[in-house]
């Protein structure tokens, strides 16, 4: 088994769309305004009109609502993007720190509130 995709499901596809190209530096693909896709390493983070889920799968998700999972992307340099995103004004939760584990992180939340870790294992 394979975990391949992450699927975020928001009211306003092009507004994440472009959050996570901003953050992540890559161009994501849009289909029929109500899907986006960005190819993570050998993953897909997905972003999703609550519109069109609801036609599949009806009442079944909640935009702006996740408290639960963060989505975490190993970086190169977890200062240098704290300080890239600071800039941008996003909006973040913890300032760069080492865990006792051993990984260097902060996290931030996109436009919807989700939660998002950028970190290095050092």
């Amino acid at each position: 088994m394979k975990l391949t995709h992450s699927c975020i499901i928001t009211n306003d596809v092009k507004k994440l769309k472009t959050f996570y190209e901003n953050i992540l530096q890559l161009k994501g693909e849009i289909y029929e305004d109500n899907y986006a896709e960005f190819v993570v390493g050998k993953n897909v983070l997905a972003i999703y009109s609550l519109k069109a889920h609801n036609e599949i799968a009806p009442d079944s998700a909640e935009p702006s609502s996740n408290n639960s999972i963060i989505l975490e992307f190993d970086v190169d340099d977890v200062d240098k993007e704290y300080k890239r995103l600071i800039e941008m004004d996003v909006e973040t939760v913890k300032a760069p720190t080492t865990q006792p584990w051993g990984n260097r992180s902060f996290y931030f939340r996109d436009p919807d509130g989700n939660l998002i870790s950028f970190y290095k294992k050092v």
